[in-house]
């Protein structure tokens, strides 16, 4: 089982506006982050090629990882994810593995995000050089509050 630590989060607040940063959220079971555009998001909206197809929307919580961040020489929040971690080897995790938060919270991963041309728009190049490694997308199988510095698991069903 790996574990790691919350270092970072934001909540998307509307398309292209600027991420809020906060220090702790409330995560609403099938639902999402309290606060964020995605909550609730139509399940049809594709944002991954690999997450399967269901009536949960998939792209509730995008997790980060900031040992990837550094590679790229970017910052927490820059690619707009929701929660960055530290400590955890992305590569080892898939999809229906359980992200479990030590408050109680439970992430499902629902599959890679694609990257869009927005990461391009960091940098030139930069969509390409990152896919298969922008972060993982999540659902909230169960609900709470979760808060920066909290330590995290995954556990494989």
């Amino acid at each position: 089982m790996q574990t790691g630590k919350v270092v970072s989060m934001r909540k998307n607040v509307g398309k292209r506006a600027p991420m809020l940063e906060v220090e702790d959220a409330n995560f609403i079971t099938y639902e999402g982050i309290e606060g964020d555009r995605h909550r609730k998001a139509p399940s049809q909206m594709k944002y991954s090629s690999t997450a399967s197809v269901s009536s949960i929307p998939k792209r509730q919580i995008l997790l980060m990882d900031l040992e990837t961040l550094e590679e790229f020489d970017l910052f927490a929040g820059q690619i707009r994810e929701n929660v960055t971690v530290e400590g955890l080897d992305f590569s080892k995790i898939h999809e229906g593995d359980m992200v479990k938060v030590e408050s109680g919270v439970i992430l499902e991963i629902t599959g890679i995000c694609d990257p869009c041309a927005f990461i391009d728009g960091i940098r030139p190049g930069l969509r390409n050089a990152i896919d298969g490694r922008r972060g993982l997308l999540a659902f909230v199988q169960n609900g709470g509050s979760v808060k920066v510095g909290t330590t995290i698991s995954v556990e494989t069903p």
